[in-house]
């Protein structure tokens, strides 16, 4: 069998030294330097072992600070429910509670802002029509746990009391509560899931390295006249959360 790259063979020996107790969580790695005299292979080597125990969960980088052995983190449950979006409220508050979190939120949000072409294909208008765009992130206890960026076509909310999603007397409601206050019903939602690897802009939101994998979620809600009224992009660490689709039954 071919030999493994010299940065996977550091990642074992580390993972063994982790393992075996002799680095605690809390501890603070040795230099890069040390550890590349250790095992006789250079720093970027020993950088390249520690970004994949990073991603693996079993290291944390510090700012300025080094490398530490992570503290257990258990995964955190998110749930993606229709039941949960007709529960009132924010729904990402909701779910947060149910697992003993409390879940905030920070955003920024642009008006009128022409619609990119993947996005318009998306709500079925056309391209360079204006949306309001809202950027997320979201926190549980403090940490982030996913992003979000939302479209809503300002030809639905334009002029309304709900066309900024964080704005006015229903700040902070989910799609389907804010849409109904403008006669707009939300029948179903169309959520595509799929793995990719994280961008730098990601990484640095979520507080994981580059090319650590998250899922993607493609979101859109749909009106019951057939039109797209939301769309978002989710986008949740996969080393750190677990999702769970709630689906109801209609009952005969």
């Amino acid at each position: 069998m071919p030999e493994q790259p010299p940065y996977l063979v550091v990642a074992d020996r580390l993972r063994q030294r982790i393992a075996t107790g002799e680095w605690s969580p809390g501890d603070r790695l040795p230099s890069r330097s040390e550890i590349g005299a250790d095992y006789q292979v250079g720093e970027n080597v020993v950088r390249r072992a520690q970004e994949l125990l990073i991603a693996q969960g079993l290291l944390e980088g510090r700012a300025g600070s080094g490398t530490y052995v992570a503290e257990p983190r258990e995964r955190l449950r998110m749930v993606r429910s229709w039941c949960r979006d007709q529960r009132g409220g924010s729904p990402f508050r909701a779910d947060m509670a149910g697992v003993g979190k409390r879940g905030t939120w920070e955003h920024r949000t642009e008006a009128k802002v022409p619609a990119p072409a993947s996005i318009a294909a998306r709500l079925g208008i056309g391209e360079g029509d204006p949306c309001v765009r809202t950027e997320y992130e979201f926190l549980a206890d403090g940490k982030p746990v996913q992003l979000s960026t939302s479209w809503e076509p300002y030809s639905i909310t334009g002029g309304t009391i709900v066309v900024l999603p964080e704005g006015g007397p229903h700040a902070g409601r989910g799609v389907v509560e804010r849409m109904a206050e403008i006669g707009v019903v939300i029948t179903h939602v169309v959520e595509q899931p799929e793995p990719r690897k994280a961008t730098a802009h990601e990484a640095h939101l979520l507080g994981i390295t580059k090319n650590s994998l998250v899922t993607h979620i493609q979101r859109t809600y749909m009106a019951e006249d057939g039109r797209p009224a939301e769309t978002a992009d989710i986008v949740i660490p996969a080393a750190h959360s677990e999702i769970v689709y709630e689906i109801p039954i209609d009952r005969v």
